[in-house]
């Protein structure tokens, strides 16, 4: 028998109430779009409030040396030379107006003494970068976006999960979705589709990502036909709270560390100083350690000296510091590595970072104005997405655009600190406005009803599993075999294992049992999850496999040597091909003359730099 379902027409949809979502959706309705938000979460829930540190723009405020080419360079570098050349130009240049836009917008953000946006360190950027708001800058941004779009006239459904894209021949003409109160259907035509649902981070067990995070827009991107790139990158943050249990991965900003947080292992060692890679401190060590405060980069042979601690190193070392830290039995007695910032005093901590001071306070019981914190690595951020168009962020598939963490390219093999706000307004304000151009001209798609219901009937699939195991478990197993075997450290043994694994997954969860009723029920919103869950941790895992090296956020035990010759310049772009996913590799496109002119020219005033100051000692 069919169900009932609810009908709806807009010209754009977007997936998601982010900043991506939130900016994407202001710029379609400006652009005179009928425009709708669904959100599987509550309004102001999302995972962009959680984003503390601040956001990277070269507003020059801090060092008027900075500007967009520098920018460019620290994104392509921090990348490792994988991101999408192209994003990286249009973020690094149109990242400050989006920030002054938010500002005129009425964000409120911490200023200089010359009353100018201020701006703080993070790590892999060469100047002081960040605009924050204290370290609740995500919190900020996301106030900023709600409170414009009440003013756009954009409709809003909450707490609707999406499962399901229509299409006619190629393109996408809408979706289907749920609400998770009450479990009714609804269906909705659209002329585009903005993808703004965030990462995957959810499949491993320790994560900072929140319920939402399970992949939902890579896998319905995946199942309609697009193409995902970049997937075995995900960034472990080096600092997640480790203990309680109850709070285990919860972030902890790198604004601690931006603002002089310092890592010490048991033995109260400043041990990053031992994990200052080869092309930073060569036989330098000694002087760093003297310092206690410069890590001295070396460019073209000769020293430049930058005003960065060794904390600040780009996440990827970071975090595999404390993970060898742990290993070698000096960690934490909680499993982590202690963060000191006591010694900037309650008044300064509380003023710069009181999110944080609260946070341990209510959660931890710890003081970090007189106390050391205990942290260590949380998956936090998948690189991998959604293969878009740089200049529209459209997918493969047509009238299938995706902005945000679901998108993919301008982050490569790891993603600097701070690029991820600038990243959701960049090319959110670019996913609505051309996602609106390309509704303008449409005719209103008609809702396939058979479409709809077929979606309806895999969405109640569940309901038919009487007797079958408690979706619960297979949830909780699936995100700690995630954990051991596809984590921060891989091999080709565990990796293998870990795609056995999924195969058995997927047959467990195909007779997952939630109970009978679809009101209030967690169970079948796990029990669907479950199948964005095994695909995403599927992609991530035979991306891992294939790439045959170590690179950014993803590090094999068993090649622990980046190899430049061929994976330096190759993607894994993984693809759906007759209910099966499958990989393949493509070179990346050659970068335009005029920016490898400007990255060159970057690199001289670093060596200009490097020169006075080798000249100075």
């Amino acid at each position: 028998m069919a169900e009932d379902f609810k009908k709806y027409e807009y010209d754009v949809i977007v997936i998601g109430a982010g900043g991506a979502g939130l900016r994407a959706a202001i710029e379609a309705a400006r652009s005179g779009a009928k425009t709708a938000i669904i959100t599987k979460s509550l309004l102001g829930k999302a995972h962009t409030v959680m984003a503390e540190g601040g956001c990277a723009a070269a507003l020059q405020n801090a060092d008027p040396r900075d500007g967009w080419k520098v920018h460019f360079h620290d994104t392509m570098k921090g990348s490792k030379w994988l991101a999408d050349w192209q994003m990286a130009e249009y973020h690094a240049k149109e990242a400050p107006d989006r920030v002054r836009e938010l500002e005129q917008w009425g964000a409120v953000f911490d200023r200089t003494k010359k009353d100018l946006i201020n701006q703080r360190n993070f790590g892999g950027h060469t100047f002081p970068r960040l605009a924050h708001v204290g370290d609740a800058t995500g919190l900020e941004i996301i106030r900023t976006l709600q409170e414009r779009g009440i003013h756009e006239g954009i409709d809003i459904f909450m707490e609707y999960t999406v499962r399901h894209l229509l299409k006619e021949g190629d393109r996408v003409t809408g979706c289907v979705a749920y609400t998770r109160v009450d479990g009714d259907f609804h269906a909705f035509s659209a002329k585009s589709i903005v993808l703004a649902t965030g990462g995957i981070t959810r499949v491993w067990s320790v994560c900072s990502g929140s319920w939402e995070y399970t992949g939902d827009g890579h896998a319905l991107a995946l199942w309609a036909g697009a193409e995902l790139r970049d997937m075995e990158f995900v960034q472990f943050h080096p600092t997640g709270m480790v203990w309680p249990p109850s709070v285990r991965g919860i972030l902890v900003t790198e604004g601690v560390r931006g603002e002089g947080g310092r890592l010490t292992n048991s033995d109260g060692q400043r041990f990053m100083f031992d994990y200052v890679p080869e092309m930073f401190a060569g036989d330098h060590a000694e002087t760093i350690e003297e310092s206690d405060q410069w890590v001295e980069e070396v460019v073209s042979g000769k020293l430049a000296t930058v005003r960065r601690p060794p904390e600040l190193l780009t996440r990827d070392v970071v975090a595999k510091a404390i993970n060898s830290e742990v290993k070698a039995g000096r960690g934490s007695p909680h499993g982590g590595a202690f963060l000191d910032i006591s010694h900037r005093g309650e008044e300064a901590i509380l003023k710069k970072l009181p999110s944080m001071h609260h946070q341990f306070k209510e959660l931890a019981g710890v003081d970090i104005s007189k106390e050391p914190m205990e942290v260590g690595p949380t998956a936090h951020y998948v690189m991998g997405g959604v293969m878009v168009d740089a200049e529209t962020q459209e997918s493969s598939v047509p009238g299938l655009f995706a902005c945000g963490e679901v998108a993919s390219g301008l982050h490569g093999a790891n993603r600097l600190g701070g690029n991820s706000l600038s990243d959701l307004i960049v090319f959110g304000k670019r996913a609505g406005e051309f996602a609106a151009k390309r509704a303008k001209d449409l005719a209103q798609p008609v809702i396939d009803v058979t479409q709809v219901n077929q979606a309806i009937e895999v969405m109640l699939e569940p309901f038919n599993n009487e007797g079958g195991e408690n979706p619960g478990l297979i949830y909780d197993e699936l995100r700690d075999m995630m954990q051991a075997k596809v984590g921060i450290i891989r091999t080709k043994a565990e990796l293998d294992e870990a795609i056995n694994d999924l195969k058995d997954f997927e047959s467990r969860r195909l007779s997952a049992y939630p109970g009978s009723s679809r009101k209030y029920n967690s169970g079948w919103h796990q029990a669907l999850d479950l199948k964005n869950m095994v695909d995403v941790s599927y992609a991530a895992t035979l991306a891992a496999v294939t790439r045959e090296e170590s690179r950014g956020g993803h590090t094999r035990d068993d090649f622990p040597v980046p190899d430049d010759d061929y994976w330096g310049n190759t993607l894994n772009i993984i693809y759906m091909e007759n209910g099966e996913i499958k990989i393949r590799q493509e070179p990346i496109a050659e970068m335009r003359a005029d920016l490898k002119d400007a990255i060159k020219e970057v690199k001289a005033i670093i060596a200009e730099r490097a020169a006075e100051a080798g000249g100075n000692e």
